[in-house]
């Protein structure tokens, strides 16, 4: 991918999105939209950010996770949004995520949650799941390529032994943040040039560029850093 950079564009102001599309757009490779704009918009707020991004990838982010039937109908209801990428939890199960990738057009790259970035291993604990953080990556994103999918989602900390193990996997990683840059709610976060020599594919990033005094510059100056 020539710019590996998504800027998360998580808000429910669409006009402040816009703005945020248009002055990223020439730094960027893509676009991601998660929660909070999908269901402040739902898929007319996906199309004009779609038109605004003038040609941009898009990234939606809904993270599916539900039985097989429900998570397969909620992705071909989307069949008619260009989207790049959508993903699903790897913690809904090898079922569920067969069934997305059958419904996704074949343009739509699926990929899988593993362990979200906000949670550590003391996190995983207190949810009753042994081993650590490194343990459950490596067995979700296992079910993950047994279930068809093209990729997973991880932190910067896991994706260097998951891209070893899928040579020909899609690696998201959010959690990303340049040198100086506020760590927030993210416990396992990397530079961008770091994520990429660990075998990064799309690089998630979010309140870096879209909180800075000047979203355009700040985005340019990250893809700057990057060799």
């Amino acid at each position: 991918m020539p710019n590996p950079i998504f800027c998360a564009i998580d808000t429910g102001d669409l006009e402040h999105a816009r703005d945020l599309v248009s002055a990223v757009g020439p730094h960027v490779g893509g676009i991601k939209l998660g929660l909070e704009f999908w269901n402040a918009f739902g898929r007319k707020g996906v199309e004009t950010i779609v038109e605004a991004s003038s040609g941009k990838s898009l990234f939606l982010d809904l993270k599916l996770h539900d039985i097989p039937n429900t998570v397969g109908g909620a992705v071909r209801a989307l069949e008619d949004l260009p989207v790049d990428i959508l993903t699903v939890h790897a913690s809904g199960g090898e079922a569920m995520m067969r069934a997305a990738r059958a419904a996704a057009p074949e343009r739509t790259k699926v990929v899988a949650v593993t362990v979200l970035t906000s949670l550590s291993d003391e996190d995983l604990t207190a949810l009753g799941t042994d081993g650590g953080v490194d343990a459950q990556v490596e067995r979700l994103a296992l079910l993950t390529r047994r279930a068809g999918l093209d990729g997973i989602v991880c932190s910067p900390q896991e994706v260097a032994a998951r891209s070893a193990a899928w040579p020909d996997g899609l690696f998201v990683v959010p959690g990303i943040r340049p040198h100086g840059a506020d760590m927030g709610d993210q416990k396992r976060a990397l530079t961008p040039q770091e994520a990429l020599d660990a075998g990064a594919s799309v690089l998630v990033i979010g309140r870096p560029i879209t909180k800075a005094d000047n979203p355009g510059e700040a985005a340019e100056a990250i893809a700057a850093q990057m060799k």
